[in-house]
This record gives C-alpha cells, sequence and structure tokens, in this order.
C-alpha cells in the first residue's frame, strides 16, 4: 500500500468547476484558488434557502487511540458509497490543523483510497483560512495593548484580560509570556498574556457558528477580551475591533469546495478541535450542502463524548439542525487498547473482548440523542476473524448493526454496504434529544454532560472555576451551552483510564467565556488549549523535493 501522499498525488482530479456544477453550483458562485479548489460565495444562498434540507448523517467514533480510527476515512468512503449508490451526496469536514499536521496525528483528509483532494494543500495553506483567523485573533490583542497605550479610556485593567493571541503551530514556549516590554523611548504597560493554537481560538469557533456576515460581525463585536478595574466586561466592539475583524475574515467565512480521490463534491471549513473547542465543520458549510446534495456526511471530532455530545448540543441546537442518523466508527485495535494491550497491533481476542466496553458506551451516548444508528467498523490488515465475529454479535445483542468497511483500500466500493444501511438508518424516525435544557445553569449543565454522556459519577470545580462561573452567571451569560474540554482518550477526566471507567469524577479547573461564539469553555483536568510538539514530532519527516513533491506529509 502506497502511503497516502503518494495516493492523493497520484490521483486524477476533475476541475472544480466541475465538482461544482455536478452539486448545481453556478460558475459565478465559485471564487477559484486554482484549478482544483474553490470558495463558494454566500450569495448562493440567497438562491438556495426556499430548497428542502437533505438528509444529515454525523460520524463519529470510539476513544482513539494515538494513531486514530478513521473517522475521516469513514467519512470520505460512505460518502462515496452513496454516490456509487447514484445518491447526491457531499461530504463536510473540517480543515486540517498544523498544529497536528507537523506534531503527532498527521494530516487530517483521510487515508488509502478515501481521501479529500488536493491533500497537500488541504493539510498545509489551503486557502489561507486558519491564517485569517489566526491574524483577526491578534489584530484583537494589538487593538487591546493600543488602547492601553493610548491613553486606556474604557479603563481596562491589564490583570484583567483574557483573550489569548494564537498560533496554529504547537508551540508550548508560547503557553504564557510578558506583553509590554518597552515600546522605545515610550515605556509600555506589561502583563502576562497567553497563546493557544488556533483551533481553540474563540475567533475559531465564532468562524464555525456564524451564519452569515451580518452574523459574523455581531458575534465578533461580542466577544468579551476581559475587564475594566471597576468588574465591567469590555467586548472587541467597545475598541472597535469587531469591523476590521470580520474584513480579515470575509473570504475565510465562504466555504470551501474541492473533491473526493472519487470526485465527490466535499465542503472542508473550520477546524475546531473537539477536545478543546467545538469540534465541528462551519454552521455554512453544512447549511449550504444539506441545501445542495440529498445526502450530506459529516463528522464531529474524536469520540461521541466530546465531538457528537457538541455537534448536537451546540451546533444543532444553535443553527436549528436536524441529523438523520450517526455512524459509529470503531476499530478492533482500539478494543485492545481499550481492553488493556499496550501492543494493541496484534490480534488478541481477550483484549478486544475485554475493551469492547468502550464501544457499548459509545454506543449508549449515541442512542441517548434518540437518532437511528449503526456501528462501522474500520478493517485493518491485523484483524483476526474471530475478533471481527466477536464485535458483530456483541453489537448485534445491543440491537445495532455492525458493518465492516474496506473505505481505505478500496474506497466507496469497500463502504458500499455501509452506505446502504446509511440510506435505510435515513428512512426511519429521527428525532434529537438533548441531555439538558437550554435554561439549565453552567454547572447543571456541566453536571449533566458528566454524568449523563460520559458516565462520570459526578463533577467537582475548582475555587476558580466557582469563583468564574459565579461571576459568568452575575454578568448574564449563565444560560449559554457549555464546551467540555476534556482528554480525547478516555471517557473520563484521565487519559489512562480505558475502557468504560466508572467511579470516576470530572474536574473543572476553570471557566471561560465565549460570548461571540456563545458558549462557556469548561478547563477539565490537565487538558491544555496549546499543545506541545514531541521529541521527534511529524514535522521532522515532512520534507520538499527538487522537483517541487511534497514528501512525508502522513
Amino acid at each position: 500500500m502506497k502511503a497516502n501522499v503518494k495516493i492523493a498525488q497520484s490521483a486524477k482530479s476533475r476541475p472544480i468547476e466541475t465538482i461544482a456544477r455536478k452539486l448545481g453550483i453556478r460558475i459565478t458562485e465559485l471564487i477559484l484558488h486554482g484549478r482544483d479548489k474553490a470558495k463558494v460565495s454566500l450569495k448562493a444562498m440567497d438562491r438556495l434557502s426556499s430548497l428542502d434540507d437533505g438528509k444529515l448523517i454525523l460520524v463519529t467514533a470510539i476513544n482513539a487511540t494515538r494513531k486514530g480510527e478513521g473517522k475521516t476515512t469513514q467519512s470520505i468512503g460512505i460518502g462515496q458509497g452513496l454516490a456509487k449508490l447514484r445518491k447526491n451526496v457531499a461530504v463536510c469536514l473540517r480543515e486540517p490543523s498544523l498544529a497536528p499536521v507537523f506534531g503527532t496525528k498527521g494530516g487530517g483528509c483521510g487515508a488509502g483510497y478515501s481521501q479529500v483532494i488536493p491533500m497537500e494543500d488541504i493539510n498545509l495553506h489551503f486557502t489561507g483560512d486558519l491564517h485569517a483567523i489566526s491574524a483577526a485573533n491578534n489584530l484583537l490583542g494589538a487593538m487591546i495593548d493600543n488602547h492601553i497605550y493610548h491613553g486606556n479610556d474604557l479603563d481596562i485593567d491589564p490583570d484583567g484580560i483574557v483573550w489569548s493571541r494564537a498560533i496554529d503551530i504547537s508551540d508550548r514556549a508560547l503557553r504564557r509570556v510578558v506583553v509590554g516590554v518597552g515600546h522605545g523611548e515610550r515605556p509600555g504597560v506589561e502583563h502576562a498574556a497567553t497563546f493557544q493554537v488556533t483551533a481553540a481560538s474563540e475567533v475559531m469557533a465564532v468562524h464555525g457558528m456564524a451564519r452569515d456576515f451580518a452574523d459574523l460581525k455581531r458575534r465578533l463585536g461580542n466577544i468579551v477580551f476581559g475587564f475594566s478595574s471597576s468588574g465591567t466586561p469590555l467586548r472587541a466592539k467597545d475598541i472597535k475591533a469587531h469591523g476590521p475583524m470580520a474584513a480579515l475574515l470575509k473570504d475565510a467565512l465562504q466555504p470551501n469546495l474541492v473533491q473526493t480521490i472519487e470526485g465527490v463534491p466535499a465542503f472542508v471549513h473550520g477546524g475546531p478541535f473537539a477536545n478543546i473547542a467545538h469540534g465541528c465543520n462551519s454552521v455554512v458549510a453544512t447549511r449550504m450542502a444539506l441545501k445542495l446534495a440529498d445526502y450530506v456526511v459529516t463528522e464531529a471530532g474524536f469520540g461521541s463524548d466530546l465531538g457528537a455530545e457538541k455537534f448536537f448540543n451546540i451546533k444543532c441546537r444553535t443553527a436549528k439542525l436536524k441529523p438523520n442518523a450517526v455512524v459509529l466508527v470503531a476499530t478492533i485495535r482500539a478494543l485492545r487498547h481499550h481492553g488493556g494491550r499496550e501492543d494493541f497491533d496484534s490480534a488478541d481476542l481477550d483484549a478486544t473482548i475485554a475493551g469492547f466496553g468502550n464501544l457499548g458506551r459509545h454506543i449508549e451516548i449515541v442512542r441517548s440523542f434518540g437518532l437511528p444508528m449503526m456501528v462501522v467498523l474500520n478493517r485493518m490488515s491485523g484483524d483476526a476473524p474471530d475478533e471481527i465475529a466477536y464485535v458483530k454479535k456483541a453489537c448485534a445483542e445491543l440491537a445495532v448493526q455492525c458493518i465492516e468497511s474496506d473505505a481505505y483500500l478500496k474506497g466507496g466500493a469497500g463502504a458500499l454496504e455501509a452506505a446502504r444501511e446509511v440510506v435505510r438508518l435515513t428512512e426511519q424516525p429521527a428525532r434529537l434529544r438533548y441531555p439538558y435544557p437550554s435554561t439549565a445553569s453552567i454547572k447543571e449543565k456541566a453536571r449533566a454532560v458528566a454524568t449523563r454522556i460520559y458516565g462520570g459519577d459526578g463533577i467537582e470545580f475548582s475555587d476558580l472555576a466557582n469563583e468564574r462561573i459565579q461571576q459568568l452567571e452575575k454578568l448574564g451569560f449563565g444560560k449559554l451551552p457549555v464546551v467540555m474540554a476534556k482528554t480525547h482518550s478516555s471517557l473520563s477526566g484521565d487519559p489512562a483510564l480505558v475502557g468504560a471507567p466508572t467511579g470516576f469524577t470530572i474536574q473543572v479547573r476553570d471557566a471561560r467565556l465565549q460570548a461571540g461564539a456563545g458558549t462557556v469553555v469548561m478547563i477539565c483536568g490537565s487538558i491544555l488549549t496549546m499543545p506541545g510538539l514531541s521529541a521527534h514530532p511529524g514535522a521532522e519527516r515532512i520534507d520538499l523535493g527538487n522537483d517541487g513533491q511534497i514528501k512525508g506529509l502522513f
């Protein structure tokens, strides 16, 4: 099997105008970025708004191993399978961040013969969306400090600034810094500051939730960047930052259109991580796809405890989306891992049996939202027949269909059975249920997720978190939904607790307001919003050949 980048580079892409016509997008609605990628003007929604929505299928997963379990691969594979069944289909994915590309995880374009292309462009700079988000984020930071420097009419408390700079690279040295260290002959106002990876930026969340340009500007203006000396919350619009921030994001808000290896239209737009942010692709891309396609396959980051929970509770709730079915991706190797096997690449039926509890718990999570579902077993070369047979039997005992998929090796042809089951599921009744009412308090919402979704005994808040939550509720932000920033490696807050742990308590150490995005982020356990690179990061193997071809990329 060739490397993913080699498969992608050898694929014959169609002109992006051809892909657009397949969906019913007019050439005049395209903003071309070369031959094989384009943005679609938001003006297209004016023409499409009266059309009925297609059927929305969410792809999620169990708690993954360090290698990932192929959620993006299966999303693309099922989309290609639906196309082989002659369905009008579009795939909606998140944009990869440079942080994991140069870190440990690698790219975010799928794998094998289920990839979106041009893979190198999408994994690296693409159409510049993440750079624009970083720039808008850091413009606000610059304007905050500039306001202080020029007299501070708003009485901004330097120690009350909660806004972080952002960069799309993992860099632990920037987690906490000091800014304002001198300005030539005029002294600056020194104060502590932080950086976070762009995927965790509130501007990324705003980008993902905004419905149009007006909503984008409104949300940017509502960002609370800090407090005055008297405790008054200060917003981006107070220093007139929302206008220029929106200008920087004008092109970034318009969805990106590319294609899969088999020529299926794919919207790749927005890139929040699900372990530290809300983990879904953009609302504008999903809404546009639903108007253009009869079936829309989308993904949410990491496991159902993170991405799916946020997709339903935040994205669907806010954007009034109505999902029709859920695909839960699992692998045998992940079950071995959750069964206590460190070397999870070798067959071990006992470990698979022991680790099935993790899959069983994720089935419960998905079912709690009231939607038709299936399990897709992402086939890998080391899977043993007795392990596969056990997983299928155990799923059947839970009244869930488990289907093998060879989307990695065979593309859409390897996902045909899964695609047929998706069609059947979307014909079943579906009514989304939420684990908490929107009127619940911040703590009640966090507690509901910790107990009803994660399966924990309860939740505890640090003194700092209690203080922040009390302050937010006093200021009128108590009814916002919560984003749980938690490890993706476990259902609990402890990455070492694999399988289906019980008897644990979720620890919330901080609470951060995202007034523009419309959420409150609960920082749980040791989770970080600025990751660090490993001793030998993926960046070490990525290179550019003399022929201009990128090498070593996933």
